[in-house]
């Protein structure tokens, strides 16, 4: 992954000082939201950047709860309210902001956190909700061959 970036980023440096900096601020908006709506997709279909699924949830007793239960993680997590993209002239930013930025993180490193107050610890398995797979770098590539 780091690779790819690092090969990405010398690609595309001598054609980005060619762009005015609107150009460029333009164009790094652009690439932020259409990233931030490939990821929305993943984490829809649970899926990490690589291709492999997210790891199941542990089984628990849901006897006593009432109502329905819902199977899928993260589905307020992607929403735009929490999943943000920004672009400028420097840099494109995808992230999570607020509270849920924590449980992102947990998930996203695979850390030890409590589910409520009292809770025992636990060490949540990796899931990685971002991260630029090749479909997002092809998307990339697209949008600054198309400037």
């Amino acid at each position: 992954m780091s690779d790819d970036l690092t090969a990405l980023e010398t690609w595309l440096s001598p054609l980005l000082t060619r762009l005015e900096p609107q150009e460029r601020t333009r164009l790094a908006r652009e690439a932020a939201r259409e990233i931030r709506k490939n990821q929305t997709k993943r984490i829809t279909v649970q899926k990490n950047p690589d291709g492999s699924a997210f790891e199941k949830r542990k089984p628990r007793d849901l006897r006593g709860k009432q109502g329905r239960i819902k199977k899928k993680m993260f589905m307020k997590l992607k929403m735009a309210r929490y999943l943000k993209a920004q672009g400028n002239e420097q840099a494109v930013t995808v992230g999570f902001t607020g509270r849920v930025a924590r449980i992102a993180r947990v998930h996203q490193y695979g850390l030890k956190d409590r589910a409520g107050r009292g809770a025992p610890e636990v060490r949540y398995a990796r899931r990685e909700l971002l991260g630029l797979s090749e479909n997002d770098l092809e998307i990339i590539r697209d949008a600054i061959i198309g400037t």
